[in-house]
């Protein structure tokens, strides 16, 4: 009797918690979605489409260099943008003064650089990029 009772109150006390974390039902494909919905998804994508009008061709650009991309390649560009956000912005000045660095490099001179880099002391890197700082960038434009 006991031994049940103390599992009903445990399943009432973890029943939030396992409602909580099912998983939720995934959402449709892009054709099945309400007007409302395809509405919402595009309505911060046309407000940066208006309010930058000098923007507006690089924007289509990217799209269409985007479109063209096979799968495998969007999922690394995805994983990388994801990295990108996730990091400090002292490791972003790191790799905007790397990725400078390297642009006009060969791959092997890119390889070659890279192994050297991932020798070097904390110290011998922040010497490096203390003089070779990442360009100044531009702030980007916010709608």
């Amino acid at each position: 009797m006991r031994t049940l009772r103390l599992l009903f109150v445990l399943t009432i006390a973890l029943s939030p918690a396992l409602a909580w974390a099912q998983a939720a039902p995934p959402l449709p494909e892009w054709d099945s979605l309400t007007p409302a919905q395809r509405e919402l998804l595009l309505a911060p994508l046309r407000e940066r489409w208006n309010a930058n009008p000098e923007e507006r061709a690089r924007m289509l650009a990217r799209a269409q260099h985007w479109q063209a991309m096979p799968a495998a390649q969007r999922e690394r560009a995805r994983h990388g943008m994801q990295r990108w956000e996730g990091m400090p912005p002292h490791k972003r000045a790191e790799a905007r003064a790397l990725f400078h660095a390297m642009r006009g490099m060969e791959a092997q001179q890119r390889r070659e650089f890279m192994q050297a880099w991932r020798q070097k002391s904390p110290e011998a890197r922040k010497a490096w990029l203390d003089a070779n700082p990442s360009p100044t960038r531009k702030p980007s434009p916010t709608p």
